[in-house]
């Protein structure tokens, strides 16, 4: 049975009071004002003017893998201010996949500033900056000047797989299960830095005297946000490096020394919700605090509202996201999962279920790019109810390998079930139920691993939007799928965060009133026939499969 969490004390300092983060900005306006001039001057009397009028506004970044977006909410929960911008992917060798810092850091400082001047609000409007980013995304930096060693290494990149790889040789894998609730993979941070460690000159022995800094990006933006005074990160992004014991909750000694990065380098972990640090003046043009972080998944489960056990929620983007909330009990998976820190309705840390799947609104891209079925994305929904079912056709978009459960990276895609009276519109019904029964697999193994059936799936991401695909969802699952109003959940759970942090709103039961339901959709297929198509899903699965894996 389910078991409602119980926040225990946590040592990541105390929540603040938007009283106590006014008097905590002032504080710093005043002891920068004392070097600044006329700037200095200019700060401190807005610092005065934010004490006479309230804070209408939480700001939240959602640094993702291929942009920045910056998004305004005001006490209601509606955006009021938007921007977003790209930024370079580089690709230096096949398998490999990295971002500049420093250009993360310039795009992202743009577009705070835009999207506040867009919503028309200055630093003593803002209550509090959230932020959430792409996870295990990995950055090294000097601890003195600031200045990355090396550029990111994104979570796509796959170059440290032979380490993982001599890792389960030596038989490390049930040792780093155990701790994290993850798997030895190139996906998470921790061999992304050893591999930094060894291949950057002097880097090692730099990290041993502590002159570097390690962090994912939500912990590259605090330090830059705050000028470098702050080293931090939370316990959802702390989770995905491999050096972080969930049960423990804190940073693991042996883990450390079994991917051979020196304690000096790790910043300090908190709660997602709560104190982090102030920005500089020069950022919004007084500081403003930084009260809430969470990995891109924890921030739009906390986002959509599943803060107790038994919640779920899919997010449908370039792949597919689904997160279970346990509640206090930390579920080892035994059908494929993952194991993860996430947020409880405070905020503080909690545990979920992660099942990722790889390629979910990639296969309508490569639809549209790949074989010119489709002129834009959104054309799929129209052309997928123009005919009654995909007349047999399933697509199996393992176009690099299968995600969970089956972590098969040596399958590979297959359409199958092909007749002569196939057209284009089964082909593209085919994709779109592909992300469906992919998330079914999910869901089945979560339900497996929990003991209890999902009552109601909760989803966001761009695909989403496709009321198609959400129904047949409903359908397969046999329970209601729920879609929010504002579908940017990610950027609204950070904003949450730090809202709850400061006060701004005073608990989950204030959420619950700025989260909108857009739309329910209500299982309208009969058992009998959800079960026949999964069955035909399952086998095609089978084809695909390489014979090497036992997942």
């Amino acid at each position: 049975m389910w078991r409602r969490r119980t926040r225990p004390p946590t040592p990541a300092g105390r929540r603040w009071s938007a009283a106590s983060a006014i008097r905590c900005a002032n504080d710093c306006r005043a002891s920068s004002s004392r070097g600044s001039g006329v700037a200095a001057r200019s700060s401190s009397a807005r610092g005065a003017l934010r004490v006479s009028r309230p804070p209408r506004c939480v700001v939240a970044i959602d640094q993702g893998t291929t942009g920045s977006t910056v998004l305004v909410f005001d006490h209601v929960g509606r955006v009021i201010g938007r921007a977003y911008s790209e930024f370079t992917q580089h690709f230096p060798r096949p398998g490999w996949v990295e971002h500049d810092p420093e250009e993360i850091w310039r795009v992202t400082l743009r577009v705070l500033r835009q999207a506040c001047r867009r919503a028309r609000v200055q630093a003593r409007d803002v209550a509090a900056l959230g932020i959430t980013n792409q996870r295990e995304t990995t950055v090294l930096w000097d601890r003195g000047t600031g200045k990355p060693v090396h550029r990111a290494i994104v979570w796509q990149d796959r170059r440290t797989a032979p380490l993982c790889e001599a890792l389960r040789a030596r038989g490390a894998e049930a040792q780093v299960r155990e701790k994290t609730g993850l798997v030895l993979d190139p996906y998470f941070s921790g061999t992304k830095l050893r591999w930094l460690l060894e291949q950057v000159p002097r880097a090692a022995a730099r990290a041993r005297r502590g002159e570097l800094c390690f962090g994912t990006i939500d912990t590259w933006l605090v330090w830059r946000l705050t000028g470098g005074k702050v080293h931090a990160t939370d316990a959802t992004n702390a989770s995905r490096t491999l050096l972080y014991d969930i049960h423990a909750r804190a940073w693991d000694a042996a883990l450390c020394a079994l991917l051979e990065v020196p304690e000096a380098v790790l910043p300090t972990v908190h709660p997602s919700s709560g104190e982090f640090g102030q920005t500089t003046a020069d950022v919004l043009g007084a500081s403003v605090p930084i009260a809430g972080i969470a990995g891109d998944q924890q921030a739009a489960l906390f986002g959509q509202g599943c803060v107790d056990a038994g919640m779920a929620k899919n997010t449908y983007g370039t792949g597919c996201f689904l997160l279970l909330n346990t509640g206090d009990r930390p579920v080892r998976s035994d059908h494929g999962l993952l194991t993860t820190i996430a947020c409880d309705a405070r905020g503080g840390p909690a545990y979920a279920l992660e099942g990722s799947v790889f390629i979910a609104g990639a296969a309508i891209q490569w639809l549209r790019d790949g074989l010119g079925l489709l002129r834009k994305a959104a054309e799929s929904e129209r052309l997928a109810r123009t005919v009654d079912s995909s007349l047999g056709v399933y697509l199996v978009p393992a176009f690099v390998g299968l995600g969970a459960p089956y972590w098969d990276p040596d399958a590979r895609g297959a359409l199958l079930g092909l007749t002569r009276g196939v057209s284009r519109a089964h082909v593209v019904r085919a994709a779109l139920e592909s992300l469906a029964f992919q998330t079914r697999d999910v869901v089945e193994a979560m339900a497996a691993d929990a003991g209890e059936p999902l009552r109601t799936l909760r989803v966001d991401g761009r695909a989403a939007a496709n009321g198609f695909l959400m129904q047949f969802q409903a359908d397969l699952l046999g329970v209601p799928v729920e879609r929010p109003r504002v579908v940017e959940t990610t950027a609204m759970g950070a904003a949450f965060l730090a809202g709850l942090g400061t006060g701004f709103w005073r608990s989950q039961a204030d959420l619950v009133r700025v989260r909108r339901i857009d739309r329910r959709f209500r299982p309208r297929m009969r058992s009998e026939t959800r079960d026949a198509l999964y069955r035909g899903w399952q086998a095609a699965v089978d084809r695909v499969r390489s014979r090497t894996t036992s997942a």
